[in-house]
């Protein structure tokens, strides 16, 4: 898209924008972001007001990021990558020329964490070694490669709470086989049929006009006036719909209001790989997030849970309240919850959760918090979670080395160790 600021971007003319800088016409890409347009004209020599480029800044350039270090006497040198220019054209810059305060705030607090792994003083040395500028180089594009992911996911996000990124443990950068949705993606042969009715009530916690969605569902309200379950693991829970007559603030409408909680994607540092951890207080009983994938048949899953198990990553999730007909892959279409964690301890409860959709084949899957969860915790569940027995409406979760379309005896299979920590540690997760 072509950004069009105080009416400057004029004409359209075969998917390009042509925009007047000084007395000389340049047309750009539509597709150019503001900051490349700008780049353009600086690399021109050219002042476009449209753009904020005059000849008071127009040789003002942008530090992409750092590339190395040097003190000669006592005066302070960084190697800057300029944006919009190729690694040729960097060039050595006293610090006193540079005023990106947070670039530089990085830049040493990379420094000093990569100086300390290596066993080595932590106040930088006059010069860095070839290997350690490189890592900085490394760690840099990293963050950058992170930062737009992030952006990728906010930009996809349709939920409330906002997702941030970070590694500090290693290079690895984002996923390369992964996109994110909001909502269940439906495979091929599955069909999600739509609720025909809804509920009448004005009030449905404390005025119910004919028993409400649970009530004509046979069971009870889910939720107290603060949104909070107030249900046992195992037995289902049922929202209004599209078609009830309540409104969006109705207090039977939790899970479909989406993720209100900024959480964070971030990299362990014992090998369990990415993790999610809360950037807020959330209380006991909240709803957190759902577990969003494909669906698939039983079938399917079994296939693709074959292939999993010989990678030794699979996401599979077995949708068998009712019956194991049906079961979510995560492993390409997912949401946050495709990084959640296992614990033998965990801090989130599974609940199957019915709204436009009452096939008892194919509930939504909600995790809620079992206890009060403090900002910064990593949020786990159990991946061999057991429901109680008695309702025979327990959920079994399949994922990271799972059993789900696996038909073989788990006996004959390489047992994970379980890495979660936690005191009640079955040592395996399998």
């Amino acid at each position: 898209m072509c950004s069009r600021r105080n009416n400057e971007c004029k004409k359209m003319r075969g998917g390009m924008c042509a925009v007047d800088c000084s007395t000389r016409g340049c047309s750009v890409c539509c597709k150019s972001s503001w900051n490349q347009l700008q780049d353009l004209c600086r690399l021109a020599k050219l002042s476009c007001p449209a753009l904020g480029i005059s000849k008071r800044n127009l040789y003002d350039f942008e530090v992409e990021y750092l590339c190395d270090y040097k003190k000669i006497r006592e005066q302070e040198y960084y190697l800057v990558k300029w944006r919009g220019y190729p690694d040729s054209e960097s060039t050595w810059e006293p610090r006193q020329n540079l005023k990106c305060v947070r670039i530089l705030k990085q830049f040493h607090k990379d420094l000093e964490r990569e100086l300390l792994r290596r066993h080595q003083r932590s106040k930088p040395p006059r010069h860095l070694d070839p290997s350690l500028a490189n890592y900085l180089v490394q760690k840099a594009k990293q963050r950058r490669a992170l930062r737009r992911w992030e952006q990728e996911l906010n930009a996809k996000r349709s939920h409330l709470g906002r997702i941030t990124v970070e590694n500090e443990v290693d290079l690895d950068g984002p996923p390369r086989a992964f996109v994110y949705i909001n909502e269940y993606r439906v495979g091929e042969g599955i069909t999600l049929n739509q609720v025909a009715v809804g509920c009448e009530c004005q009030d449905c916690l404390w005025a119910p006009a004919g028993g409400c969605c649970p009530g004509a569902s046979l069971h009870k309200f889910a939720y107290n006036d603060q949104g909070q379950v107030r249900l046992r693991a195992g037995l289902p829970i049922y929202e209004c719909n599209s078609r009830c007559r309540c409104g969006y603030d109705c207090p039977n409408r939790v899970v479909q209001k989406g993720i209100r909680y900024d959480l964070c994607i971030f990299r362990t540092d014992d090998g369990r790989g990415w993790g999610v951890r809360t950037l807020e207080k959330i209380r006991k009983n909240s709803f957190v997030m759902e577990y969003v994938g494909e669906i698939i048949t039983s079938e399917e899953a079994e296939r693709r849970g074959q292939i999993y198990d010989r990678q030794g990553a699979t996401y599979l999730f077995d949708l068998d309240y009712v019956e194991d007909v049906y079961t979510v892959d995560a492993a390409y279409y997912g949401n946050i919850s495709h990084f959640v964690n296992h614990s033998c301890d965990p801090n989130l409860q599974v609940y199957n959760v019915f709204i436009d959709n009452l096939d008892e084949r194919l509930p939504r899957i909600a995790f809620f918090a079992t206890r009060t969860i403090r900002a910064g915790e990593e949020l786990t569940f159990d991946y061999n979670m057991q429901v109680d027995p008695v309702d025979m409406e327990s959920t079994r979760m399949d994922s990271n080395f799972g059993l789900a379309g696996l038909p073989g005896s788990p006996k004959k299979r390489v047992r994970i160790e379980c890495k979660c920590g936690t005191e009640s540690c079955r040592k395996y997760l399998f």
